[in-house]
C-alpha cells in the first residue's frame, strides 16, 4: 500500500535528521533520555557510531529491498535507546519525565517492530510481532496522555495563539484525543482509525508547533531534537496503523 510506503519514507527520513542533529550537537537539550549512552565507557564512541547506524537504517527502511534488515536494526537501537532510559526510572521513580522518556523511545522502537511484522513471511510471527508493535503503542499513547496532563501548563504554551478559541481548548482536547486513542488501540476497537487519527494529530504538532519554533529559532538545538522526535513518533505510530493484522 501506497500509504505504508509513505509512512516508512517519514519514519525513515526523521531517523536521518535525528542522527544528524545528533551527531552534530552534544548539549542536554539534543540527547536528551539518551546521554546516560555517553556516560558508559568509550561513551562517545557507542552514541556516535548508534546514530551512524540509525542514519543508515532509516534510510534503508525507504527501499523494500533492504525494509526487513533496516526494520531489524531499527528494533536494536530503539531497544538500546529505551533501555537507556531505565537507569533514569530507577534512580528518580517519582519523576514522571523519565518515564516519558521511555515511551518516547519505546514508540520508535514499536515501530520498527511494525515494519519488521510486515516483512515476516510466516503468518504467526507477523501477527505476533504486529500485536506487539499495537499494544505498545497503545501504551505509548497513554503516556503521552498523562504527559500532557503532567505538563499541562507548558502543553498550553505551546499552542499557537492565533488558533481559536484559545490554547487551553486545544491542550485540553488532544490530550482527551490521546486518552481516546490509547483505548482504542490497547483494546483494538476500531484502532486503525485511532491509530490514524493519532499519527494526523501529531504531524499537525509539528507542522502548527515545532515548524514556527524553528523558524523563530533556529539556533536551539531543542527545536531541532524536537521537531525529529515528533515525527519520529509520527512515523512510527503510521507504520503500526498500516498492519494488515488490525
Amino acid at each position: 500500500m501506497k500509504t505504508a510506503l509513505y509512512g516508512r519514507i517519514v519514519f525513515g527520513v526523521s531517523a536521518v535528521l535525528f542522527g544528524v542533529i545528533a551527531l552534530m550537537w552534544h548539549d542536554a537539550d539534543t540527547w536528551q533520555s539518551l546521554h546516560s549512552i555517553w556516560r558508559l565507557p568509550f561513551g562517545m564512541v557507542v552514541g556516535e557510531s548508534l546514530m551512524i547506524v540509525l542514519i543508515a537504517a532509516g534510510l534503508g527502511i525507504v527501499y523494500p529491498a533492504s525494509a526487513r534488515t533496516a526494520s531489524l536494526v531499527l528494533v536494536v537501537v530503539y531497544g538500546l535507546f529505551s533501555l537507556a532510559c531505565i537507569p533514569g526510572i530507577l534512580a528518580a521513580p517519582a519523576v514522571f519525565g523519565e518515564y516519558d522518556g521511555f515511551f518516547e523511545q519505546f514508540a520508535l522502537f514499536c515501530g520498527a517492530i511494525a515494519i519488521y511484522a510486515a516483512t515476516e513471511p510466516n503468518p504467526a510471527g507477523s501477527a505476533a510481532f504486529g500485536r506487539v508493535a499495537r499494544v505498545g503503542t497503545g501504551l505509548c499513547a497513554v503516556s503521552f496522555t498523562l504527559a500532557q496532563i503532567v505538563y499541562l501548563k507548558v502543553t498550553t504554551e505551546l499552542v499557537p495563539t492565533w488558533i481559536p478559541p484559545n490554547q487551553t481548548f486545544w491542550a485540553i482536547l488532544t490530550t482527551v484525543a490521546f486518552a481516546l486513542a490509547a483505548v482504542a488501540i490497547v483494546v483494538n476497537l476500531r484502532a486503525r482509525l485511532a491509530l490514524r487519527l493519532m499519527t494526523l494529530m501529531i504531524v499537525l504538532f509539528g507542522l502548527l508547533v515545532w515548524v514556527p519554533l524553528l523558524i523563530a529559532h533556529p539556533q536551539a538545538h531543542g527545536n531541532w531534537s524536537e521537531f525529529a522526535l515528533n515525527f519520529l513518533i509520527a512515523g512510527a505510530a503510521w507504520v503500526v496503523s498500516d498492519s494488515r493484522f488490525l
